[in-house]
């Protein structure tokens, strides 16, 4: 018996040595119809119409091949195009490039897509031309975008239709005043087409379930950017701040981790310093501290060399009220090695921004 199972564990690594990746794409078309979420009342007057537009897309299937594949149930990767038009005159269209992941579920009939990317604005703030678009205070944007799909492929052919529901976020992040942002939540409709035949498919690799841990391990992060005050025309500032944290990689999907920051922010000083003159009833001194201290809870998905970080902190040392004591932090995190990392995040207050982050770490 020891021998027969010998026999097909050899086969089995010479098999799959021999299966090389294969390739299969698709792409698809959503037309979509929809309105802007009224999420702060300064927008209130840039809400108009209903705002049109398409999302092109271009997607990799996978199989397997690679280990965290199988884990997130063969998810698709690929490049989007959006086209929006706003139908408000001083939003003007929106048009963004994005990367994206689409998951599965309900026998792969149910489709989940997220995206970021990228976007550019016809119709950014200016204060002689264009001083009511007080959503988007640059011409380059930071743009998120979620879909949910009902897809059903092969209907005609290779051609396939799919239905569903989309919210397409668009903001700066403070990088330059004002920064309002705007939420679309629009309904699509689109067709998807395969561009390999699908008997020319590979199989599904089965998922290997293994256990996976790694002992707790320091970190030291460095992240920077530049932003401003909501105050039009204090002007951008660099900023810095320093994360220290203890992590727990617990399976080859997640970890937890616990730390602080510490938030050099010299916007905050500039804005101490107008309100303590310009507006006396915040009863602001211009002495306060624009130093903060913070602590945080966090969680990491991995995907291979990516992950997707969130985390919840709360302000320990806060001299000065901005935005509330709570902030959040998410974005994408990539490890060029075990040791050393980079990530893109962005630091909010719930549905204000305050800043995207650029980081550098160490995990030794």
């Amino acid at each position: 018996m020891k021998y027969k199972l010998l026999f097909v564990l050899l086969w089995s690594v010479f098999a799959f040595g021999q299966e090389t990746e294969q390739k299969p794409y698709s792409l698809d078309a959503n037309f979509f119809y929809g309105t802007i979420l009224q999420h702060n009342k300064d927008i209130a007057h840039l809400i108009t119409g209903h705002p049109t537009g398409v999302i092109l897309s271009y997607n990799r299937r996978t199989y397997g091949f690679n280990e965290w594949e199988a884990r997130y149930n063969y998810p698709d990767y690929g490049f989007s195009f959006i086209a929006q038009d706003q139908k408000n005159e001083f939003l003007g269209e929106n048009y963004g490039l994005y990367g994206h992941f689409n998951f599965y579920a309900l026998n792969r009939k149910l489709m989940m897509r997220v995206g970021q990317g990228v976007a550019v604005t016809t119709k950014a703030f200016d204060l002689d031309k264009n001083f009511r678009n007080n959503a988007y205070g640059s011409t380059l944007l930071s743009s998120t975008y979620i879909m949910l799909n009902y897809k059903q492929p092969n209907i005609i052919d290779k051609i396939g239709l799919q239905t569903g529901v989309s919210l397409i976020h668009y903001s700066n992040a403070n990088v330059k005043a004002p920064n309002a942002s705007t939420n679309s939540f629009t309904f699509n409709l689109g067709l998807n087409y395969q561009l390999s035949d699908e008997d020319a498919f590979p199989e599904y690799i089965p998922k290997v379930k293994s256990r996976y841990s790694e002992p707790i391990k320091w970190n030291l992060v460095l992240r920077s950017g530049i932003n401003e005050s909501d105050y039009i025309g204090l002007g951008q500032q660099p900023f810095l701040i320093v994360s220290t944290f203890l992590d727990k990689r617990v399976t080859h999907k997640s970890s937890f981790q616990l730390g602080a920051d510490l938030f050099l922010s010299p916007f905050l000083k500039d804005q101490i310093e107008f309100e303590s003159i310009a507006f006396k009833r915040f009863n602001v001194s211009g002495d306060e501290d624009w130093k903060r201290i913070g602590v945080f809870a966090g969680h990491e998905l991995h995907f291979n060399k990516n992950a997707f970080v969130s985390q919840l902190g709360y302000y320990a040392y806060y001299d000065y009220d901005f935005e509330g004591r709570v902030y959040l932090r998410n974005g994408l995190k990539r490890y060029f090695t075990p040791k050393i990392f980079g990530s893109i995040t962005l630091k909010s207050h719930f549905a204000k921004a305050e800043a995207v982050e650029f980081g550098i770490g160490i995990r030794p």
